[in-house]
């Protein structure tokens, strides 16, 4: 092929590419973790997932995403929705005892230093990801101290659930959502009763 007709070709190719795979806004990298034992972070690695202070965000409401990126479980893909998150009763299958939970529960709440002076049992020990979204069950990086047992975080996790469900949301699209800001996905979704951002 002639010099002169090859660089409208690969400027051509290019456009086409970048047309192919629209930017998104950056988020926080989710980490892959495997489900069950395997994803448990023992409290002699916590140093690396928490560092030695945490800043909540708008009005505790959001986490520090240093401190809580979110993990995702590889269990759970576009593909396997179906026979994971989409079937009724599966988050009961892998979710990690209290006996896990209630400690790392308060090795986050003391590393949320703002929150101290408040009693342990007013926080909920929340995935930032949640299950029904695919999200890792055990994995530290993946759960942080949310204030209040009822929390308006849980309407949003069931609307995007059902939008993923139904196929008007994707999976990681979700994902990516709920970790980054999930009172603006509550928005998003219509959810009633969420804070404003």
């Amino acid at each position: 092929m002639p010099r002169s007709r090859l660089a409208p070709m690969v400027l051509l190719l290019l456009v086409l590419a970048a047309c192919a795979s629209p930017a998104t806004a950056p988020g926080p990298a989710l980490t892959p973790v495997p489900s069950g034992a395997s994803d448990r972070v023992t409290p002699a690695a916590m140093s690396t997932v928490y560092p030695a202070h945490c800043e909540p965000r708008d009005h505790d409401e959001l986490p520090d995403p240093v401190c809580t990126p979110g993990a995702i479980n590889p269990e759970v893909t576009q593909a396997s929705i179906g026979r994971t998150i989409c079937m009724a009763g599966w988050t009961a299958t892998i979710r990690p005892p209290t006996s896990y939970t209630n400690r790392i529960k308060q090795q986050a709440v003391t590393a949320y230093g703002a929150y101290a002076g408040t009693a342990l049992d007013s926080y909920e020990l929340d995935h930032l990801i949640s299950l029904e979204l695919g999200g890792a069950p055990a994995a530290v990086a993946n759960l942080w101290p949310e204030q209040g047992l009822h929390n308006a975080k849980d309407p949003v996790e069931n609307a995007a659930k059902q939008a993923v469900c139904a196929g008007r949301l994707s999976l990681a699209d979700a994902q990516h959502a709920i970790a980054t800001n999930w009172i603006t996905l509550g928005h998003q979704l219509g959810v009633a009763g969420i804070p404003t951002s």
